[in-house]
This record gives structure tokens, sequence and C-alpha cells, in this order.
């Protein structure tokens, strides 16, 4: 029953001072009440002959507004008066357009349209959870509800990765095309693709003078270089313990993504192949260069879904991986944490290996907090034993750096906000250095 049979029966109550016998009103009251909830009930549209159906967007970065809409058609010979919940995670960010407390009429044979609008605070998969449809009678006295009717129809959205460092993309590509030689300021990037044959100037290695040609020539020439093409890149991304640590306004592992996005859509633009694997103690995601006009796309999906795990990563696995995939030499990122506990006796031990065969960039987010704590001044005694705590952190990242520099590895230590620029920039440098 509803709120208006409890009215109906409270107006009831109040001519009880006029009856001869109180007892008799209230039983009589009470049937009559009982009675019209009955024939309410009996008059309410069948659940069984109300279906429902979803269509809309599938996908939405996070940050965007998606548009679901779910269906009710009635079958029934009688009108569904319907009161509609439609149940998503708490974090899918779903707002009805049509209140649950709202009545819905949807004549028979017709269709109800439902529209909402989810706009996710999270990444990942956002399911629908359930879908409740209360059917009421024509005097809004009785109700049938039953559980699993109708069906909730399946729906998942998707929430891709925010991709807020896209904004660099336009400066990057330009510093590229400065690299490659397709503007008239080029670089003299010191690659092993030969370019052309110019006139030797005072300053030129005298290394790069081609003999032959200046002897055809009279003339002393001197081979140009470009940056290589056609290198590989593969970005390993860290979904363990310490990819789950917020630093500043997300976890480590929505920045991590973030900067592997910007670095794939460098790389693709330069003719590189970018593959991409996701690991902690085994591989979450993978993604092959092969199709490079929509390896953007394909990544941006993968990665949508990662989640960090609350283990220990296995290097190991990681390193063994990157190995038995990639047999020609590659420029391999690391986007990891600088901790001691995770990388002394995981990465470290392995990093030879991996080093000897591919150039081995790691890039790690650090936290603000850690550099705040240590260098704002102590107003309490419990101050001083976070500063110190933040100096022992500080000084382990430090130790970190130089054991991975002497195995030749390049180390991006970034803030959260500038490590995708930055680990961009660290890859354009060796690109006009040739030395991936």
């Amino acid at each position: 029953m509803t709120w208006r049979a409890g009215v109906l029966l409270l107006v009831g109550a109040l001519s009880l001072p006029v009856w001869p016998a109180p007892l008799v009103g209230v039983a009589l009251m009470t049937g009559a009440v009982l009675l019209l909830c009955a024939v309410d009930w009996a008059l309410a549209a069948p659940l069984h002959a109300v279906t429902a159906t979803r269509d809309g967007d599938r996908s939405v970065r996070l940050g965007g507004t998606a548009t679901i809409t779910l269906r009710l058609t009635n079958t029934a010979s009688r009108t569904l008066r319907a009161q509609v919940r439609d149940a998503w995670v708490p974090s899918a960010g779903a707002v009805g357009d049509v209140p649950p407390q709202r009545v819905t009429r949807v004549a028979p044979g017709g269709t109800a349209v439902l529209p909402s609008r989810l706009t996710p605070t999270r990444r990942g998969d956002r399911p629908a959870v359930a879908l409740a449809v209360r059917s009421l009678g024509p005097l809004g006295l009785a109700f049938r509800q039953w559980a699993g009717r109708p069906a909730t129809p399946p729906w998942t959205l998707r929430v891709l990765p925010r991709f807020d460092s896209r904004r660099h993309l336009p400066e990057k590509l330009s510093r590229l095309r400065v690299i490659d030689g397709t503007q008239v300021t080029r670089g003299r990037g010191q690659g092993t693709e030969f370019d052309t044959l110019r006139e030797y100037v005072v300053g030129d290695d005298v290394r790069s003078i081609d003999w032959r040609a200046s002897a055809r020539r009279s003339d002393v020439l001197v081979r140009t270089w470009r940056p290589e093409r056609d290198r590989r890149l593969v970005c390993v991304l860290d979904t363990g313990r310490t990819s789950a640590v917020r630093v500043g306004d997300e976890p480590r592992l929505d920045t991590s993504i973030d900067a592997a996005l910007l670095l794939t859509a460098l790389a693709a633009r330069a003719g590189d192949r970018v593959d991409l694997l996701a690991a902690d103690i085994a591989v979450r995601a993978t993604v092959t260069g092969n199709g490079r006009s929509n390896l953007l796309n394909r990544l941006v999906t993968a990665v949508a879904s990662l989640q960090p795990a609350l283990v220990e990563t296995d290097f190991g696995l990681v390193v063994g991986e990157v190995l038995r995939r990639e047999r020609q030499r590659s420029l391999v990122v690391i986007f990891t944490a600088l901790e001691a506990g995770a990388l002394g006796a995981g990465l470290l031990p392995v990093l030879p290996r991996l080093a000897a065969r591919h150039r081995v960039v790691v890039a790690a987010a650090h936290d603000p907090v850690l550099t705040s704590l240590a260098t704002a001044a102590p107003a309490r005694p419990a101050d001083a034993y976070a500063a110190a705590a933040a100096w022992r952190a500080l000084d382990e990242r430090t130790r970190v750096r130089a054991a991975l520099a002497r195995h030749g590895v390049t180390v991006v230590d970034a803030p959260a906000d500038r490590l995708a620029p930055v680990v961009a920039d660290t890859y354009l440098r060796l690109k006009a250095q040739g030395r991936l």
C-alpha cells in the first residue's frame, strides 16, 4: 500500500466521535480501505507485461557526460502508472530526467523514454546495477512490485582516461618536426638514417665527410643524418601497490596513464611502433603497435579499466615479458614509483638483463606532500617527526635514482602535473641524439 491509504484511513478516523460504536467504525473503515486497496492492486498493470531496454553511449571520457536511455514498453491492455528507479554504481554519477517519485504513464502498447545523464567520477567500467519498477493502481492506494520484473537490461559504460596532457601535444609535435627536418629550422641530431649531402662548413664533424662524393664534386661534402624512424617504444605501467598512492588529486596510476598516452601519441606521429604492457603479479593489459591509425584509441580503451592491485609488483615477470615480446632493441619506459622497497628488491636485481638489450627510462611522479613536509618550518614537535620522515623518503629516492643511473637508466622524476611533458621531452631528446 502507498501513503495515500494511510491518509484515507486517517481522514476516516476523524469521524469516529460521531460513531455510536467507535470500534465498529474502526473495523468498517479499515475494511473499506483494504477493499479499495485490493481493487486498486488488481487494476494495476501487471509487471510481467513490461519490458525494458537501453540504448545510448557506450563510452565517455572522465569528466564528460554520457546519456543512457531506458525504454519501458507496456504490452498489457491496461495503462501502466509506474514509478521507476534506475540504479547505477555511485561513481557513475547518474542523474535521471524523471525523478523516482514521479509517476510515468504508459498507454497499452506504448513506450516510455526515460533518459539518464551520467557524469562519472572514476575511470573504468561503470555498470547498471538494478532497475525497480513500481506499478500503481488507478487510485494510487496500492502497487505491484516484483523483484526481477522487468529484468534489468544490462549496460556498462566505459569511462576513458581524461588525457589532460593532450594540450602539450602541438608543442611536442612542433619540436618533433624540427628534429625530423621537415621545417626550415632543422635540428642537427646525431641520427643514423642518411638524409642528404651538403657542403662542408666550419664546425662540422669531420667524421661526417663523404670522401667519395667529395672526390666526384671536387668539393668537401658531408653527410647529414636524421633521427631514426620506425623505432620501437614499450610503455610499461606498474599496476602494483605503489600505483594506488594518491599523488596530488588522483592515483599515481592515472598520472602514469596520462603520460603514457601523450608519449604514445607523439611516438606514433614520429613513425615509431608503440607497445604497451600493464602488469603487477600478472599481465593486466597488452597493446601492440600494429595498425598505427587507431593505436591511440586501442590503447585508451585497454587502459580504461586498469585498477591498482594491492600487491608487490613482480618485476621479474615484467622484465621477462618485455624480453620475450621485444627482440629488437627498443626504448622501454617503465612508469612506477621511486621507492627503495619496491625497486630495490624488485627491479634492480633484474635490471641488468633489460638494460643489456634495451634503452631503459624509469618515469615516476613524486609526491608534493613530501617536499612540503621537508621544507615547512615545524610548528609543533609532531611536525619535526613528519619532516624527518619526509627527508628520509627523499633521501631514499635519491639513492634509488643513483642506483638506476649506474645501470645506464635514464630517470625522470617530476611532479604529477609535469610528468607527461617531461617524459615526452626525454623521448624527443633521446631521438634527437640518436640514442633510441
